[in-house]
């Protein structure tokens, strides 16, 4: 079972995911084995063709460097990773060694150990602790929704021009509309969406893809 694009039905995604990308048995094999580890977190796993898209969009991009933020068990940096050339880097930063313990098997078994370098801790500290000249040609955004400005404001001075900028659960589950939900998660993403409304440094778009994909693109 796989997280469907938001809105739509279960028959339409099934229908979106037979006519994308097929999903291989290292991506299928993980995202059961996340399912039955970590039952009560399994939606927080990227769906397949959010991952096909993400692939896609790495080598369109010509990518070379990719930072993610939020790892999970790998599902979405065995994505990116694989739209790297041979030569490209995925900085995967998470602060569970729990769930990165399986992410670390199944990149070993997609042949992509080399290019994923995984830092445990808080994020932000990762990335404050990073040289000043570090810069990335791609990030990816998919933590605690609370601190999604404060990721941001991290990140954008280190995307190089012409660079991009995706972020995870921008429609949250479609509670961003509803003015009765004000549950912490909720208003740190309509704090998000605000914020890269109003940021005169990128252009943006908020697509219906998963949770909600925001894409943007640093000037």
């Amino acid at each position: 079972m796989t997280r469907s694009s938001e809105g739509l039905s279960p028959e339409l995604h099934s229908y979106i995911v037979a006519h994308s990308e097929p999903v291989d048995p290292v991506l299928a094999d993980l995202a059961e084995e996340t399912a039955r580890l970590f039952p009560d977190h399994k939606g927080m796993q990227i769906g397949p063709e959010q991952g096909a898209f993400t692939t896609l969009l790495t080598q369109l991009s010509g990518a070379r460097s990719v930072v993610e933020i939020g790892t999970f068990t790998g599902y979405s940096s065995i994505c990116f990773a694989r739209g790297l050339p041979e030569d490209g880097t995925l900085l995967a930063l998470d602060i569970s060694e729990e769930w990165t313990s399986v992410a670390r098997r199944y990149w070993e078994r997609a042949g992509l150990s080399d290019k994923i370098d995984l830092r445990i801790g808080p994020a932000l500290d990762s990335l404050r602790a990073l040289p000043d000249d570090t810069r990335f040609d791609l990030a990816f955004l998919d933590a605690d929704k609370t601190g999604y400005v404060d990721y941001w404001e991290e990140l954008v001075p280190r995307i190089r021009p012409g660079g991009l900028l995706l972020a995870d659960n921008t429609l949250s589950h479609g509670r961003v509309i509803d003015p009765e939900q004000t549950a912490p998660s909720v208003r740190g993403i309509r704090d998000f969406n605000a914020r890269v409304t109003s940021d005169d440094r990128v252009t943006q778009v908020l697509l219906p893809i998963g949770d909600g994909l925001t894409l943007a693109r640093k000037h």
